[in-house]
């Protein structure tokens, strides 16, 4: 491992080939003292290593320039289990940590990789931001509207390089089908739909018990309120509860929902409407299992809808889980997170199409090198922006009616209830301030 005075001077010179030397001299702090780790590689700790932790995990120990070095998880018994099957397949020690708070006091982290529950999302990206950390924050970027500008407020404000974990962002075929959007390969783009079709079966109800000696559960926990220990939220199903999950559009369906802001070009709409329920199975899901959607545009005079289907369905086109864009000339179709296909004119002709992904842990880690926001392909606004669009469905469907949104205040019109739904009560020590 490099020394301090050894770290800082490579530090200093890929600031300046990369040419920010500027701006990083103007912002309150740079990168960690221990910026590079052994190999001269970036150190990351990934966060929640029971789920899509795992993915976390081998994507960036299959880069030449990144290495996980901390697995953190308040469950003591995945901790262990990851940690064996790590060593077993690279052939190294990996530290352990129930607790992250410890992990952004360490020095020798650079990048934090956040694959926790949604309700742990936003607090633990302003954290590791105030800690000095970079940061890979799994989808959604937040549990409400309000962490998330905070969340980009801290990005901001402690000048850190913030991935959204969508990695439809880095497919090379969706970066070229967004150029023929704008190009306008099918005209005047005017409605977009998302494609949430997933296969959601009865969950069943589990009782209260004592909490596992294994599981820091007050960790757990964290922002979300003090409840007692069930099975039907720890672990994984706590997406389908309201307390630390936002149902399937805020789940899954927050890749579509970032897709279809960047294929429209729009940003959050000014008026909401949702209708949907529980209508298969009787288990402890609080989330609906159908959602339907509209979000109108009146400025830009469009349209996004959103579709969110458990069980037995259509596909369309050949998508299930994916978008349509509408425009006057045609429409595009997007398979999952990198094909793309156009139909043009009245005959649905055949158009320009295509298949292929990317690196989306590799686009984070270059970014983190060269301390550059312009690398990222899916910057911290837009993972604000894309999980709004899930917050905003979710109320209108809780309260039942249509919802007039100012995008700009990020506030709804005239309605109280409403807006307090645009945040939750936090539980002390784990609460998201207004001031980051």
């Amino acid at each position: 491992m490099q020394d301090g005075h050894e770290a800082m001077n490579r530090r200093n010179f890929l600031k300046q080939t990369s040419g920010i030397a500027a701006a990083a001299m103007a912002a309150p702090m740079i990168l960690p003292d221990s910026a590079k780790g052994a190999n001269d590689k970036v150190n990351v700790a990934v966060l929640g290593v029971n789920g899509r932790g795992k993915s976390h995990i081998s994507g960036y120990m299959d880069l030449d320039n990144a290495v996980v070095t901390t697995l953190v998880d308040p469950d003591a018994n995945v901790l262990a289990a990851r940690a064996k099957s790590f060593e077993e397949k690279y052939n190294q020690k990996v530290k352990t940590e129930q607790d992250m708070r410890k992990v952004f006091d360490d020095e020798s982290i650079d990048a934090i990789s956040i694959a926790t529950p949604n309700h742990w999302h936003s607090l633990a990206t302003i954290w590791a931001c105030q800690a000095g950390k970079d940061v890979y924050v799994e989808k959604p970027g937040s549990h409400n509207i309000f962490e998330g500008r905070k969340m980009v407020e801290a990005a901001q404000k402690y000048d850190r390089i913030v991935q959204h974990g969508v990695q439809l962002r880095s497919s090379k075929a969706l970066q070229e089908a967004v150029q023929h959007l704008r190009n306008g390969i099918i005209g005047d783009i005017y409605m977009g739909r998302v494609l949430v079709f997933r296969w959601r079966g009865d969950d069943g109800i589990a009782p209260f018990e004592p909490v596992p000696e294994h599981l820091d559960y007050d960790l757990w926990l964290g922002p979300g309120p003090k409840m007692p220990f069930s099975r039907n939220i720890v672990h994984y199903k706590w997406h389908w509860h309201w307390e630390f999950g936002n149902g399937d559009l805020g789940n899954q369906g927050v890749h579509e929902t970032d897709m279809a802001l960047w294929g429209l070009g729009t940003g959050l709409p000014d008026k909401v409407m949702a209708n949907g329920g529980k209508f298969l199975w009787n288990d402890h899901k609080t989330t609906p299992e159908v959602l339907t959607g509209s979000m109108l545009y009146t400025k830009e005079n469009k349209i996004l809808e959103l579709e969110v289907r458990p069980w037995c369905t259509n596909l369309e086109d050949g998508a299930g889980v994916g978008n349509i864009f509408y425009g006057s000339e045609g429409y595009m179709v997007i398979k999952g997170y990198d094909t793309y296909e156009t139909y043009l004119g009245k005959n649905r002709e055949p158009g320009p199409s295509g298949k292929e992904g990317g690196n989306h842990y590799e686009n984070f880690i270059q970014a983190v090198v060269a301390h550059d926001k312009s690398i990222l392909n899916a910057p911290v606004e837009t993972a604000h922006l894309s999980s709004a669009i899930a917050h905003l469905a979710n109320t209108a469907f809780r309260l039942g009616r249509v919802l007039d949104f100012d995008p700009l205040t990020e506030r709804y019109v005239d309605d109280q209830e409403a807006n307090e739904m645009l945040t939750r009560n936090y539980r002390h020590p784990y609460v998201v301030s207004d001031r980051v």
